[in-house]
């Protein structure tokens, strides 16, 4: 598989987790998508043997996890240059690590190997409308400051691209869905503080290397209150998180119907009368 752009400056990335450890990490969001993955696994009826976290930030998924699966494995390499055997894993979980994966393609199909035969792979990335406030404000505050802008937000995927990433590694049954947070802060810098406490602030390959204004930093946090601020005075930040889930395949599994072999007509089942092609319904 060819390998695509390069996005994230990874030694970037480490280094900014690292710091956040040394800060006091901000650790509700990953926190809470390791509850809501420990509730999701309870949902399958079957006992994973060995399974491997890859590349959550935290011990969040270790701790929601613990008794619910034989061994787990806490991976602190390379997500892109994933370290294990080929159908060795009957299960790989993430929380919040995969979005800042320069391949992830690549990524997905080095899981789909590493899983063995109806093995499982559970994820939840941070995805495209997070902080989609922080994105906008800073946006109209480069421009009317500084007259032009800068990425300063990451881009992250969106819900159908990484189900057709799923489809495309070679998972069975794939399955995406979404679920958002908003988080309501005194002031746009308290939020910043935040991203900064979890290792989660700029760091795109392509980011502005001059640093922050502090005319544009203060336009922005006006912007932010006026767009945005509620009666309070509080403004708030969106969290989306995409939720990934698929099977390695394996013959036990429901297959879809081959086209043309279905029994009833669609029709039937609707309890609705069946419009030839051409013709109209009557209003």
């Amino acid at each position: 598989m060819a390998q695509g752009p390069t996005i994230f400056d990874r030694q970037l990335l480490r280094a900014r987790r690292a710091r956040a450890a040394r800060l006091g990490p901000a650790t509700f969001l990953v926190d809470r998508v390791a509850e809501d993955l420990a509730e999701r696994l309870s949902a399958v009826l079957r006992k994973f043997e060995l399974a491997a976290d890859l590349g959550t930030p935290t011990g969040a998924v270790r701790r929601a996890l613990a008794g619910k699966v034989g061994a787990l494995v806490d991976v602190a390499a390379d997500e892109e240059a994933l370290p294990f055997r080929e159908a060795s894993l009957d299960l790989v979980v993430s929380a919040l690590a995969l979005q800042f994966v320069n391949d992830l393609p690549g990524a997905l199909v080095q899981i789909r190997r590493a899983l063995k035969p109806d093995g499982l792979f559970l994820a939840a990335l941070v995805g495209g409308a997070s902080l989609t406030e922080l994105r906008q404000t800073f946006a109209a505050a480069e421009a009317e400051v500084e007259g032009g802008v800068s990425p300063r937000v990451a881009p992250f995927a969106d819900l159908r691209d990484l189900g057709a990433l799923l489809q495309r590694a070679g998972f069975a049954l794939p399955v995406t869905d979404v679920d958002r947070l908003t988080v309501r802060y005194a002031t746009p810098l308290a939020l910043m503080h935040d991203l900064r406490r979890m290792g989660a602030t700029n760091a795109l390959l392509e980011r502005h290397r001059v640093p922050l204004k502090r005319a544009t930093l203060r336009r922005m946090m006006e912007i932010y209150a006026e767009r945005f601020a509620g009666a309070d005075g509080r403004v708030p930040a969106t969290f989306e998180i995409v939720w990934l889930s698929g099977w390695a395949p394996h013959p036990s599994q429901q297959q879809p119907l081959a086209p043309g072999s279905a029994k009833t007509r669609l029709a039937d089942a609707l309890g609705a009368n069946e419009i030839s092609a051409g013709e109209k319904a009557e209003r």
